[in-house]
Order: C-alpha cells, then structure tokens, then sequence
C-alpha cells in the first residue's frame, strides 16, 4: 500500500457496472484506482503492470472470465481478490474460503464498506499472501469439468432468472436512499408519475415507471395484480371473488387490494 492507500483495479465488462463502482469507491479516500478494466484479457495485462493490493473481479465476463483471470496470474504475486457477481453467494461456494470476499451486485455501500476494511486488514497480515496463494492453487487444481460445471450452474437459465432478482432492494425517497429488503415489500401502488412503495408501516414514493419497477423484482414473489399495483404473493391472506369476475385481495396487514378482471391468471397464483 503506497501512502497508505489501497491501490485497487476494477474490472467489469459492463460499462454501467464499472462507473458506477467506480462512483462508490470515490466516496473512500483510502482507495486510489490505478486502472479499469472491461474485460478480462485487459485485466491481466493491467494488474502484472501495476501490481494492486486489490482487484475488484467481475466473474462472468465474455472470452476470459474472473476465474481465468486469477488463473492467468498463476506464478506470480497475487492481489487480493474480491468477486462482484449477479448471482448469489452459492455460485461462488467453492472459493469463498479462499477469496478475499465476494459482493453481489448491485453492490452496496455498507457491502463495499467491509470488504475495503478486510483489505485493510489483510494487507497488514502475511495470511493475505497465503490465502491468496491457496485461491490461485485451487482454481489451478480444477480439472476441465469441474470448470465446466461452475460455468454451466452460472449460464443456466433458471439458475440466471432466480439470481438477477436482489434480495435487497434500493429506492432514492427524496434527498435519501432507502434500502428495503424484498420481502419487506408488502405492495406498491401508482401515484401519477411516482410509485409508492409499502414496507413494514411506511410509505416511499420513488419517481420510477411501474414497468421498470417491475422488472427489478421477482415475478415468482411480486405479482401485477391491476394496471396500476404490485403484490407480494406470499403477503396475500385472503381471495374473495367478486360478482363482476374481479377479485379482492387481503394482505396479512388487512390491506385490501383489487384483483382486476386483466389479471385474472394471475389468481392461480393464490390458489
């Protein structure tokens, strides 16, 4: 660490991922980014040249993917490793005893946080260098099929569409951000141009289309019930139909909300 400061590269095929962890390691003064790198080919040759204290890796990237990454660097010094991923913790199981630490996107402060305090940490103790060491012999030590199936579970279909969904969700209300957890979400309801999100007794307006709302939560736990609402399946307590082929949903906090006639295959979701 040169003037006490962690020299760091982040690597992201997305360009949006990358500014954007770019932006939230602005925010720590320790930090010094020495390079950005968009795919992992360009990564090698940037941390042989700059040899970082720790090198934020995106996993799945086109061509050579995190794990060829620190293959790649097998005999030389190794950094310390921090895996961003879209996917869960499950996905990354295997090196997780052995890299410094993982963060799942869409990374968040408080994550970001600990993982800068574990460089620290680690950067202070010859074990950085031995656990490193380890990461590198174990991706080394992966027969082709063992690979191939960590790519497999990570390009499964089912396995991408249940993982893009956060369990952790950020919202900007007004001057703050608030982060809710997604089964916190009891419905969201259209208010004009805004959203308002219903969480444990409170209300957040956003000022975020339904659409794109709705593409960041999971269909298998929040449900379009009319044109301008959002449930969360498992808060719903109670089906009444209604003479006119809607229906009355009850969450488990008496809210009363309105199945429309549109949405009626959603019922079976209920049932």
């Amino acid at each position: 660490m040169s003037d006490n400061k962690l020299q760091v590269i982040i690597v992201d095929d997305e360009p949006l991922a990358l500014r954007g962890l770019k932006l939230r390691l602005a925010e720590f003064p320790e930090v010094e980014i020495v390079a950005e790198c968009a795919n992992g080919r360009e990564a090698v040759k940037e941390i042989k040249a700059h040899s970082p204290d720790l090198v934020f890796l995106d996993i799945q990237m086109p061509g050579l993917d995190g794990f060829g990454v620190v293959r790649a660097l097998i005999g030389g010094p190794a950094p310390l490793f921090v895996f961003v991923t879209a996917y869960d913790k499950f996905a990354i199981d295997a090196f997780e005893a052995n890299a410094l630490d993982y963060i799942v996107k869409p990374v968040e402060e408080e994550r970001l946080k600990d993982a800068i305090h574990r460089a620290r940490e680690a950067m202070k103790s010859k074990a950085a260098v031995s656990r490193e060491s380890q990461l590198v012999e174990l991706l080394a030590s992966l027969s082709e099929d063992e690979r191939d199936r960590i790519k497999d579970l990570i390009n499964d279909p089912a396995w991408t569409e249940k993982q893009r969904f956060a369990e952790r969700l950020s919202f900007k209300d007004g001057s703050k951000v608030v982060v809710l957890g997604a089964n916190e979400i009891e419905w969201i309801d259209a208010a004009g141009d805004y959203m308002c999100i219903h969480a444990g007794g409170k209300t957040h307006i956003i000022r975020e289309t339904m659409k794109a709302l709705q593409q960041r939560l999971d269909p298998s736990r929040f449900q379009r019930v009319h044109r301008s609402a959002i449930v969360n399946v498992g808060r719903v307590k109670e089906l009444h139909p209604h003479s006119n082929g809607e229906y009355f949903l009850i969450l488990d906090n008496g809210q009363e909300l309105k199945l429309s006639r549109s949405y009626k295959e959603v019922v079976a979701r209920f049932i």
